[in-house]
């Protein structure tokens, strides 16, 4: 069993199957009128957040104690990192505590995969999201989601097969980029959808294809369309300018009420929030049937439970 889990790009096929179908099993207990179980009992769960988050970081601290395990949750606000504590002596301070395990957000790509290498510290890492680089556990809780939706019986089963349309902020998304791997691994067709100045500058090696036109991929009628946010605080910071208007974004690539009305029956609309409504996504589509963004925050306690199952106990 890995490790580590701070991407999906190096996440094989049996292992992320393994975490799949874990957290159906751990989604099975929490319809019990006791939902803890003693499974990491004794064992503390440290969530290292240098980076805002609501979903994220609740989710991890709802699974692990739904595990039995102590949770500390430590916030860069408010901490001697205002003090200019480096990532270094921060885990080394939690480690001595007794940490057997770091869930870590950061604003740095990479700085998950330096904490697991550095040989800081020797406990599993979880990546809660680095930069714009990779944000495993979020993949993880949508390709669940969407094993779910078209499988009766979902255990075992990858996403051969399935078309999935991914629109919008490409360039500043983790988001994107670990659905991609994870659900290419699955056997999913990845179709990315953006203006030429929210996608990255090289994308040859990406497996996936890629359009300008939102249109057009709807009406390829994909089993499932994934609206991401526009990260306006990534804009802000590198000078904004990555489109001309709100209003026209919303016309070009928004998922609007007459483009909702063009997907087929059982296709299904994904969002891994915040929402920017009647930007990315009108009111009308984020409310509808089809969408199952409150499923995926639900399916995402499930996907961590696993995760911090299988890392901290090295069994499946």
């Amino acid at each position: 069993m890995m490790r580590h889990l701070l991407d999906t790009q190096s996440l094989s096929l049996a292992d992320a199957l393994a975490i799949l179908d874990t957290a159906e099993e751990m989604s099975a207990t929490q319809t019990r009128e006791v939902k803890k179980l003693p499974t990491l009992r004794g064992k503390m769960v440290v969530n290292l957040f240098f980076e805002d988050s609501t979903r994220t970081r609740l989710s991890f601290e709802t699974a692990a104690k739904r595990l039995s395990a102590d949770v500390l949750n430590f916030s860069a606000r408010g901490s001697s990192v205002s003090k200019g504590e480096s990532l270094k002596d921060t885990a080394l301070t939690l480690s001595a505590m007794g940490a057997d395990a770091f869930v870590i957000r950061h604003r740095s790509a990479g700085a998950a995969e330096r904490l697991a290498h550095a040989g800081w510290v020797d406990i599993p890492v979880l990546n809660a999201g680095d930069g714009t680089h990779a944000h495993p556990t979020q993949a993880l809780l949508d390709a669940f989601t969407l094993r779910r939706h078209f499988h009766a019986d979902p255990r075992g089963k990858d996403l051969t097969g399935l078309r999935v349309v991914i629109v919008g902020d490409i360039l500043h998304s983790r988001v994107a980029r670990s659905n991609l791997y994870l659900l290419t691994t699955l056997g999913a067709k990845v179709t990315l959808v953006a203006p030429p100045t929210l996608l990255p500058a090289d994308m040859a090696d990406w497996p996936c294809d890629v359009t300008y036109s939102f249109d057009a991929a709807l009406a390829a009628q994909p089993d499932a369309v994934m609206m991401l946010r526009v990260q306006n605080e990534r804009m802000s910071a590198a000078g904004g300018g990555y489109f001309p208007s709100a209003l026209e974004y919303h016309r070009s690539y928004g998922l609007t009420s007459d483009r909702l009305a063009t997907l087929k029956d059982e296709a299904i609309i994904l969002h891994p929030g915040p929402m920017n409504r009647g930007l990315e996504i009108s009111a009308t589509a984020a409310d509808n049937e089809k969408s199952v963004a409150v499923r995926q925050v639900r399916n995402g306690v499930a996907i961590r439970m696993a995760a911090l199952f299988l890392l901290l106990t090295g069994t499946r």
